[in-house]
């Protein structure tokens, strides 16, 4: 087998490495729009087909399972294989994710759609990010580490608010919305076929998928905090998926699938926005100044679902969202100081494997208590795990060791 065209390999002209970039934001976006496009509609299958709070959960938890097993038995395959084969690979399983979830009528359907899903944003997560900081522009010198963490949300964003419009207003309700992720998914497939690779093959992929855990020691020191910011962040990321349609129909007293997909990007979209906002501090800074506003946000929500106030829901929403975005690009900024093309794809499988480990813990055991707590009582012991982590981040943030080049 003949090695393929690479970067390192040939001069490539910038106009491809630009398509490159390009085509694997749009992947990326497209990835996680898939996995958003499914939140608006667990309040029609709670509805039509008598799912429980409960059983959502699962079905989260499970999505959110499968993607820490893909990232920790396959995050470094890219590095061996390629970054275009297991993008598309990625993009392929999401495919099927969306034809099993087109015919949801029982709660297995649901949960065996979101373990595709999962498989397939898991491969996404190191395979895609890693693809998207080989091929970003030097300047601004911000940009990789914002578009590597910051798409997913702008993705799960766009696929919450259009999955509720389209529920909402759309003919095939149930349906629609998964056509239009699978003609997404189809044009990034074209669009990574028509790019250009970032790395050579190289023999020891099957060496490589034994499960393995580890970041360059130069920035191991920031790990503790790293761990504390996207646990906190992605455990509220996974109630909002979880949670949030029931709250928002009972607590604050609206079945819209639309305002639903609205508070749901309420969460995400911001995170996006407000990355950049932290990109002229340090990056211990930038994740103290994120983390306690991340706390005053959900002090907000916890506030809004006792009192329901769907005003005050929001805005605490968006608040909350803009400062995860701060705290968390900041945390891929320093881990992906002074990176080498080769640790791109295991420092991003620990990064997405702390981040849905905050998924998956918190939610499962959420679910299990929401038999036996309401929703209000289920969000404050949230409120208490960011309290905790803004505490620990706020005491313990450290910037990269310094090189030559300074803190990039």
């Amino acid at each position: 087998m003949t090695a393929p065209t690479t970067i390192a390999a040939h001069k490539v002209t910038t106009p491809k490495i630009r398509l490159a970039f390009a085509s694997a934001v749009i992947a990326l976006v497209a990835t996680f729009a898939t996995v958003g496009s499914t939140v608006p509609l667990f309040n029609i299958y709670r509805a039509e087909d008598g799912f429980t709070n409960a059983g959502i959960s699962v079905a989260v938890v499970v999505y959110s399972a499968a993607t820490l097993t893909t990232l920790l038995v396959l995050g470094r395959l890219s590095n061996h294989v390629g970054r275009r084969p297991i993008s598309i690979a990625s993009l392929a399983l999401l495919f099927l994710g969306c034809v099993l979830l087109l015919n949801v009528n029982d709660i297995s359907v649901l949960v065996i759609g979101r373990l595709m899903l999962g498989l397939g944003a898991g491969l996404a997560s190191s395979s895609l990010t890693s693809y998207i900081v080989d091929t970003a522009p030097r300047h601004p010198r911000w940009l990789s580490s914002v578009a590597s963490s910051q798409t997913v949300m702008l993705g799960l964003a766009i696929g919450a608010v259009a999955s509720g419009a389209l529920v909402q207003f759309a003919p095939l309700p149930r349906q629609l919305i998964y056509l239009v992720d699978m003609a997404f998914l189809l044009v990034s497939v074209l669009l990574i076929l028509a790019s250009p690779e970032t790395v050579r093959r190289k023999p020891g992929a099957r060496r490589s998928m034994k499960p393995s855990v580890r970041v360059p020691a130069r920035v191991r020191h920031l790990i503790p905090v790293t761990a504390a910011v996207l646990l906190s962040t992605w455990s509220v990321g996974a109630f909002y998926q979880a949670f949030v349609p029931a709250l928002v129909e009972n607590q604050l007293h609206t079945a819209s699938p639309l305002v639903l997909g609205l508070v749901f990007a309420a969460y995400m979209a911001p995170s996006a926005f407000g990355a950049p906002l932290g990109s002229r501090l340090s990056t211990s800074m930038a994740q103290r100044i994120g983390m306690g506003a991340f706390l005053i946000g959900i002090a907000g929500v916890i506030t809004a679902v006792i009192t329901s106030t769907l005003a005050l829901f929001i805005v605490s929403t968006i608040v909350a969202g803009a400062s995860q975005g701060i705290a968390i690009s900041a945390a891929t900024r320093g881990l992906l100081h002074g990176s080498k093309i080769d640790d791109r794809a295991p420092t991003f499988s620990v990064i997405y494997l702390i981040s849905y480990s905050g998924a998956t813990i918190p939610a499962l055991i959420a679910g299990q208590l929401s038999n036996v707590l309401t929703l209000p009582q289920i969000i404050l012991g949230y409120g208490v795990f960011a309290l905790v982590a803004t505490i620990w981040t706020i005491l313990g943030a450290r910037n990269p060791l310094a090189h030559p080049g300074g803190e990039e």
